[in-house]
């Protein structure tokens, strides 16, 4: 009995991996463009090709990285207007991870830190689908974080090899695979009246706030109106 439940146990995990892993598959394909545009762009503002690569491996935050190469390109060298600038963008991952939250939190605390590293846009559209389909599975969201985490640092290797060879890759038009990327995540999730007008909202305010609003401010007041419109209507239900 115990054997029997011990292979069951394997198999789930295993499937859990493959489930991981083909559902990924897509994302990683749009993730690959822009890493080897962030080895390409660090070599152009300057920074050697190790620096570049280890911006990857130890920041691992594609709009910050390639606002803070963008910077240190233009000869923007304090470190303190860097790191305020990139909090800045990130802060739409505080509404993530409060998303995530009530499943990370019965986690061990040294894994909830590594998948708060590893919490990407990617990534959390990939485990909050999965929570809505099934279940809350660490093993999957670990799967498709690491999966992205080694897949943006070789990308980012294969920018640095490829540098001295393509000037501006956003010349052919790389720029769109993450854009499509999500999209390819969003429109399968719009299956219900809620969700439709929350994209609605959402859209129509981040489109209204980056013409008036400076840098990124967009993201965060398009997360936040979208959130409370979502919680409001969905009042007291479970995904409320």
């Amino acid at each position: 009995m115990q054997l029997s439940n011990l292979i069951s146990g394997k198999n789930e995990l295993a499937e859990e991996v493959w489930v991981a892993l083909r559902e990924c598959i897509p994302v990683v394909l749009g993730v690959v463009p822009f890493g080897i545009t962030c080895g390409i762009m660090g070599l152009t503002a300057k920074m050697s090709g190790v620096e570049t690569i280890l911006m990857s491996v130890f920041v691992f935050a594609g709009a910050s990285q390639f606002i803070g190469i963008t910077m240190l390109g233009t000869g923007i060298t304090g470190w303190g207007i860097i790191i305020l600038t990139t909090l800045l963008v990130n802060l739409r991952h505080l509404i993530m991870g409060s998303s995530l939250a009530p499943y990370m939190i019965r986690l061990p605390f040294p894994l909830q830190a590594l998948l708060a590293f590893f919490l990407t846009d990617e990534a959390y559209a990939l485990t909050i689908s999965r929570i809505h389909k099934a279940k809350y599975s660490v093993l999957y969201q670990l799967t498709v974080s690491t999966m992205l985490y080694l897949v943006w640092v070789l990308s980012t290797v294969a920018g640095v090899v490829l540098g001295g060879y393509i000037s501006d890759p956003l010349t052919w038009g790389l720029d769109f695979a993450m854009p499509a990327t999500f999209l390819v995540l969003l429109i399968p999730r719009l299956a219900d009246r809620i969700s439709l007008i929350v994209f609605g909202m959402a859209a129509v305010v981040s489109v209204i706030a980056a013409l008036y609003l400076p840098g990124k401010w967009y993201i965060i007041i398009a997360c936040l109106i979208a959130s409370l419109i979502g919680g409001l209507l969905e009042g007291d239900s479970e995904h409320a």
